[in-house]
């Protein structure tokens, strides 16, 4: 079975910059998330190789698809998946979908426009959201919300990582058009630190990336699973921190991403707040319900 696994990066799920499958998140659905987790950090690691050449990737990448297709048996996080989805009657649109995304990480090294880099992210992240909905059996009414912030939070991990992605795989997510208007060309990336044209870039997309996140804002309170209500709160918050941060830290010489006691302290006080909204609209459905009765009662 020739696998993507030649190519690994070591990187496991305690690794990402947000939570994944966390202990918020019901038993039952960990395994499969988990699974789904192990295939597409697979397929990003095919992508995200420094020196596999391009055909390899592409060929690994088309094994993934064929097993999730149950055409054959190429991969085995593929086919993990694959066993898992069956098990649990779930579609494997997004984890197709992804693969279409790391397949223009391969073959796609530049996007023009706003427009290219959120098609883009349709393929890249929005997937992943909608997946995590789908195995809690939660409405499809919420997709628009949960891409918003699955599309937020791919912005921000390209802008933090914006350097490193150009110096190690001559990768650009950040538009053209963008960078043109202020007069630079992708070798800025290169640099010891950003100049002030390229700060001005970086908040910019910031910028759009927190109006991403104020579209997702309400999408915690209007998910019908607490535990994961509460872990999308915690993902909410971590990326209106991280947004903030690339208005005052430049990522070719700072640290953008959270230390884990940074993380967790904004996890902490996400929380909080999640627990004392719920709180509240408790108690203030009770006050409604007891009006309600002494009304009825008085009739």
């Amino acid at each position: 079975m020739e696998s993507a696994a030649v190519l690994s990066s070591g990187k496991g799920h305690r690794n990402e910059n947000f939570p994944v499958a966390s202990f918020l998140i019901r038993k039952r659905h960990r395994p499969v998330i988990l699974a789904f987790y192990r295939f597409a950090r697979a397929a990003d690691d095919v992508a995200d190789h420094p020196r596999a050449a391009t055909a390899e990737k592409l060929h690994l990448l088309e094994n993934m698809w064929r097993t999730l297709h149950g055409d054959a048996d190429l991969s085995p996080e593929a086919a993990a998946l694959r066993t898992m989805l069956l098990e649990r009657a779930l579609p494997a649109q997004h984890a197709l979908q992804l693969l279409e995304a790391f397949r223009r990480d391969v073959t796609k090294l530049r996007y023009d426009n706003w427009d290219e880099l959120m098609d883009y992210c349709r393929y890249s992240a929005m997937p992943v959201g909608r997946f995590v909905l789908d195995v809690h059996g939660e409405s499809r009414a919420l997709w628009p919300a949960s891409d918003a912030l699955c599309a937020a939070l791919q912005v921000i991990n390209h802008l933090q990582d914006c350097a490193n992605d150009y110096r190690d795989l001559d990768r650009v997510y950040i538009p053209l058009d963008v960078l043109r208007a202020r007069g630079l060309e992708v070798s800025a990336l290169d640099g010891a630190r950003a100049s002030y044209a390229l700060r001005q870039v970086i908040a910019l997309l910031a910028e759009r990336a927190s109006s991403l996140l104020a579209q997702s804002r309400p999408f915690a309170d209007q998910i019908a699973d607490r535990p994961l209500a509460l872990e999308v709160s915690i993902i909410q918050r971590l990326g209106e921190d991280l947004a903030r941060r690339l208005h005052s830290r430049d990522p070719l010489s700072q640290r953008v991403h959270h230390r884990s006691h940074e993380a967790a302290q904004v996890a902490l006080v996400a929380a909080a707040g999640f627990l004392a909204a719920r709180l509240r609209t408790r108690a203030s459905r009770r006050q409604l319900s007891h009006r309600a009765g002494e009304s009825a009662h008085g009739n």
